[in-house]
């Protein structure tokens, strides 16, 4: 693996991270048509980084086949036009599984998901991910970190043994926790992605985040490239603009602790006839009403 290539990695972290959606078919099915359509339309909108496999893919809720499915249709659609960051995770053999489908497949970084089991040490973090990232060296790694109990000294001994670590989408709802974590752990040696999406770029770029992950922009990548672009160029007024007028989409997606956080995205892509707004548990369709709202703001964007 060459510098320039992490290079070509890192640059790709640098800016709006779309977590695309996993639309299903009436029959429970991956809709791959629609799907196929809907990472076109990012790329065609401007986006440069896709993740399939992410929360807002509803990642916890396909099957092993059906992420390898999303992988591919994600690997396939870019075809160079946009870097894809495959999720992987679950238990350890699993996820190095995974890593290794992305690589053969020619995905050149895999974002490694928050260990979800219930008893997490800090140096067990530091294993699960090293065992990752040794098992695919030619792929960039970038730990997703939603721990605020995790040190940022463990970062950097995971980085140390594993080159190739090389991002972090930290998801740590405390902008002075992440100004922290990313000083402690080397600001300069990864590159820092807001893993809150718009609502907490603002903040998280003022203490040295330069990419954000996005949900949003699956509905409106034009809003959320405004927001990339106010952010690089340090016009915090001008992102603010765009963060007020995101603000109540996101207040829906956040609420009860982002119970709707998939759903509203997928209601509004169905407002515009671009997907069916099915979810799968635990997550649930909205309410009339909410639907109602979800749709309202949608087009109210300039899509």
């Amino acid at each position: 693996m060459t510098a320039a290539t992490f290079d070509t990695q890192r640059a790709a972290l640098a800016e709006v991270v779309a977590i695309p959606v996993t639309p299903f078919a009436e029959d429970g099915t991956i809709d791959r048509d629609a799907h196929r359509a809907l990472l076109r339309r990012l790329i065609d909108g401007g986006v440069r980084t896709l993740t399939p496999n992410g929360n807002t893919g509803e990642f916890y809720a396909l099957t092993p086949e059906e992420r390898r499915t999303t992988t591919e249709l994600t690997v396939e659609e870019a075809d160079g036009r946009a870097a894809v960051l495959v999720g992987v995770g679950h238990d350890l053999p699993t996820a190095v599984a995974s890593a290794r489908h992305a690589r053969a497949l020619g995905a050149p970084m895999v974002m490694v998901h928050q260990p979800v089991h219930p008893y997490v040490s800090e140096g067990g973090w530091v294993d699960y991910h090293r065992a990752i990232a040794e098992s695919v060296p030619e792929l960039g790694v970038v730990p997703y970190i939603r721990n605020p109990a995790l040190a940022g000294a463990r970062l950097a001994e995971l980085a140390d043994a594993c080159p190739n670590v090389i991002g972090v989408k930290y998801a740590v709802p405390d902008a002075a926790r992440f100004a922290s974590f990313a000083r402690d752990a080397g600001l300069d040696r990864f590159v820092w992605v807001a893993g809150l999406a718009e609502p907490y770029a603002p903040s998280y770029f003022s203490a040295g985040a330069t990419g954000f992950t996005s949900g949003l922009v699956n509905v409106a990548p034009a809003v959320s490239l405004d927001m990339i672009e106010a952010l690089r160029c340090g016009d915090y007024p001008a992102a603010m603009k765009v963060w007020e007028r995101i603000r109540r989409f996101e207040e829906l997606r956040a609420a009860d602790a982002s119970a709707n956080n998939v759903t509203v995205v997928k209601e509004a892509l169905s407002s515009l006839g671009l997907c069916r707004r099915d979810v799968r548990p635990p997550s649930r369709p909205l309410t009339a009403s909410e639907r109602s709202e979800v749709a309202a703001i949608a087009a109210g964007w300039s899509l």
